[in-house]
C-alpha cells in the first residue's frame, strides 16, 4: 500500500525511499515485486544509475522466471540511457548475457552496430577487433540494410586489421568472413583470395579453418549453401529502440515507465550534440572540398573544352600491376577481385564442368556518387560460344544507353559459355560509364576464362604417363621455359613444393601422377582439355595433355614443361603455370 501512495508522486519524492524500494524487491509477494521494480526504473537518473543497475543486476542472479525477463528488458533501457561509461554499459551487458542469455535478443543489432563503428577507425586495439569479429559474424545481419553497414562494409573494416593482427585473432576473422561470404554474394570475391593464400599457413588454426570453409562451398552447389544461410529478413530501422517497444507491449503506452524510457536522458542528449557535431563537421568539410574542386575546375577549365569533350579516362599506370597480379590470381582461383580504385570494384566468380562454364562478374560502386551509363562489353571470340545477360542497360551497345548503379550497390553481368576449340588468349571485356560531374571512364579488362579452366584431371600410373610422355616429343607438341622463383619468395624446399603440387592439382587441374617423378623437386600431372565440338561420329573432340616441373633449388628456378597433340594447348597450360608459380 505505501509503494502505491508512493507511486502517485514525484519522481524526487520517491527517491528518498530508494532503499525500501530494493528491499521489495525481495518480498515473497510478486505483486510488491513488480512495484518495486516500476519504482526503480521510475526514479532512476544520472545520479543514481549506476547503483540501482547494479543492484538490478546483482538481484537478476536470484530473480524467479516471473518478473526475470521484465527486469532484462528494464536494466537493458536503463543501462544504454544513462550509460556515461561505456566500459560500465559493457561489463552490465555481458552481465545479461551470461545471467539470462534467453532475454537479451533485442541488444544483439545493437551491439553489432556500436562495436562496427568501434572497429571503423584503422588503429584500434586487438580485443575489440576479436570481439566485433565474433558479434559482426553472428549478427552483422541485423544491420546490413542500414547505410554503410552492409556486408561488403562489415567486411573491409575488418579485414583492415588483418595485418596487425596474431593468430588468434585472424582465425576469428576467416570464421566471420566465411558467414558474410554465405550471406552477402558480393563479398564472396572478397573472402576467396582470403581463403587461398592462408590454406598454405603455417598457423594450423588459420590453415584449417581456410581449408575447411572452402572446401565447404566447394562440396555443394551455391544455390545450396545459399538455401541453407540465407540472410535474415533486414533489421527494420525505428524511431524507437527496440528495447522500448517491447516495455512498450508490455506495459501500454500511458505506464509511467514507457513515458520515463520515452524521455531523453542527459546522457543520451550529449551523445545525440556528439553525433551531430560531428556528423556536421563532415559535411562541412564535404562541402568545402567540393566547393574547392569547383574552384579548381573554373580555373583549369576556363578556356578548355567541356569534360564531356575530353578522352575517357583509362586505367591510371600505378593500378596495372595490381590489375594484372588480380588476373593471374583468377585464373586459377574459383573467385576474387580483377579491378579496384576509388570508383569501381570488379569482382569475379566462376565455375566449370567439363566443356562448359558459368562467369558471373560484379561491378560495385565504390564512390560517393552515382555511375550513369553504365555499360559492358566482351568480345566475341571463335573459340568460345556465349550467351550473356546482365542488368537492364548493362549490355547496351548505344552511347547514351547503360544502367545506373547507385553507391554501394552493384550491376552484375552472367556469362555462360562453351569451348569449342584450344585457344591460347583470354576474352577482353571493356567497362564504360560516366560520374555525375560528367567525367567518362573506359577500363579495358580480361576475363579469366583460360584454357586450364577447363581441364578434367586425369590419374595416370607412372608406366602409362611415361609412355604417352614420349610419345608426345616433338617441337609442335612440346612447350618449355624455365622461370625463376621471386626474389622474396623463401628457399625451395618440401613445403614450397608442397604448393607447387597444389597449383598443378587445385589450379591447374591436373591431376598428379605420383612415382613417376625421378626426384623429390618433380611434380607430374595429366588432364584432359574438354570441348563441345563433335567429330563426324558425334564423339566430343577432346585434347589429352601432359604437365612437368622441375625444380632447381640451388638455383631458385623452376623448368615447365607440357606436352599435348595441339599446339595452342601446349602453350597456354605452360602461360597460365608459369605465372601461377610466379606467385606461389
Amino acid at each position: 500500500a505505501k509503494l502505491a501512495q508512493l507511486d502517485g508522486g514525484s519522481a524526487e519524492g520517491v527517491k528518498k525511499h530508494q532503499a525500501t524500494v530494493l528491499v521489495s524487491l525481495k518480498d515473497a509477494d510478486i505483486s510488491v515485486r513488480r512495484r518495486a521494480l516500476d519504482l526503480l526504473f521510475v526514479m532512476c537518473d544520472s545520479d543514481n544509475a549506476e547503483r540501482i543497475v547494479d543492484e538490478l543486476v546483482a538481484h537478476l542472479v536470484l530473480a524467479d522466471a516471473a518478473i526475470r525477463e521484465e527486469m532484462v528488458l528494464k536494466i537493458a533501457i536503463l543501462a544504454e540511457k544513462y550509460a556515461t561509461d561505456l566500459r560500465w554499459y559493457v561489463d552490465t551487458i555481458l552481465k545479461l548475457i551470461s545471467i539470462s542469455g534467453d532475454h537479451v535478443s533485442d541488444l544483439q543489432a545493437y551491439a553489432a552496430a556500436t562495436l562496427l563503428v568501434a572497429a571503423s577507425p584503422r588503429r584500434c586495439h586487438e580485443t575489440a577487433v576479436r570481439v566485433s569479429a565474433y558479434v559482426l559474424g553472428e549478427f552483422g545481419f541485423l544491420i546490413a540494410e542500414r547505410p554503410g553497414m552492409s556486408g561488403e562494409e562489415q567486411f573491409r573494416i575488418l579485414h583492415q586489421h588483418w595485418h596487425n593482427s596474431d593468430g588468434t585473432t585472424r582465425a576469428i576473422l576467416i570464421s566471420t568472413y566465411a558467414k558474410l561470404a554465405n550471406l552477402y554474394e558480393e563479398c564472396r570475391p572478397l573472402v576467396a583470395p582470403v581463403f587461398a593464400r592462408c590454406k598454405n599457413s603455417v598457423h594450423v588454426e588459420i590453415q584449417q579453418r581456410s581449408a575447411e570453409y572452402a572446401a565447404m562451398r566447394e562440396a555443394f552447389s551455391p544455390e545450396a549453401v545459399e538455401d541453407l544461410l540465407r540472410e535474415m529478413p533486414p533489421f527494420e530501422e525505428k524511431e524507437e529502440s527496440a528495447l522500448e517497444m517491447r516495455l512498450k507491449e508490455k506495459e501500454g503506452e500511458d505506464s509511467a515507465a514507457v513515458v520515463k524510457a520515452a524521455r531523453p536522458s542527459a546522457a543520451q542528449k550529449q551523445r545525440a550534440a556528439q553525433a551531430a557535431a560531428v556528423a556536421k563537421a563532415a559535411a562541412e568539410e564535404e562541402e568545402a572540398l567540393q566547393r574547392e574542386g569547383e574552384n579548381d575546375l573554373d580555373d583549369e577549365g576556363r578556356n578548355s573544352q567541356p569534360v564531356q569533350d575530353a578522352a575517357p579516362v583509362g586505367i591510371p599506370k600505378e593500378v596495372i600491376p595490381a590489375m594484372r597480379k588480380a588476373f593471374s590470381n583468377l585464373c586459377t582461383s574459383p573467385s576474387g577481385v580483377l579491378f579496384e580504385n576509388s570508383l569501381l570494384q570488379v569482382g569475379v566468380k566462376h565455375e566449370y564442368q567439363g566443356a562448359q562454364g558459368r562467369i558471373t562478374v560484379f561491378f560495385g560502386n565504390l564512390g560517393s556518387n552515382l555511375l550513369k551509363h553504365f555499360r559492358v562489353t566482351v568480345d566475341e571470340c571463335e573459340h568460345l560460344r556465349m550467351q550473356k545477360q546482365g542488368t537492364e542497360g548493362l549490355l547496351d551497345d548505344e552511347e547514351g544507353g547503360g544502367c545506373s548503379v547507385a553507391v554501394r550497390t552493384q550491376a552484375k553481368l552472367l556469362l555462360l559459355v562453351e569451348v569449342m576449340a584450344p585457344f591460347d588468349d583470354a576474352p577482353a571485356m571493356r567497362v564504360k560509364f560516366e560520374t555525375t560531374e560528367g567525367t567518362k571512364h573506359e577500363y579495358p579488362l580480361r576475363l579469366p576464362i583460360v584454357a586450364t579452366c577447363f581441364m578434367e584431371p586425369v590419374i595416370l600410373e607412372p608406366g602409362a604417363f611415361m609412355q604417352r610422355w614420349k610419345s608426345l616429343e616433338g617441337q609442335e607438341r612440346e612447350c618449355q621455359e624455365i622461370v625463376k622463383a621471386p626474389q622474396n619468395a623463401p628457399e625451395i624446399d618440401e613445403e614450397y613444393m608442397d604448393r607447387i603440387v597444389s597449383i598443378v592439382t587445385d589450379g591447374l587441374k591436373f591431376g598428379r601422377c605420383k612415382g613417376c617423378d625421378p626426384t623429390p623437386w618433380t611434380v607430374s600431372g595429366a588432364a584432359t582439355f574438354r570441348t563441345g565440338s563433335k567429330d563426324k561420329n558425334g564423339n566430343h573432340i577432346n585434347v589429352g595433355c601432359l604437365f612437368r616441373v622441375e625444380a632447381n633449388p640451388q638455383a631458385r628456378a623452376f623448368r615447365v614443361t607440357t606436352r599435348t597433340l595441339h599446339p595452342l594447348c601446349s602453350k597456354a597450360v605452360k602461360n597460365v603455370a608459369l605465372v601461377s608459380i610466379k606467385l606461389a
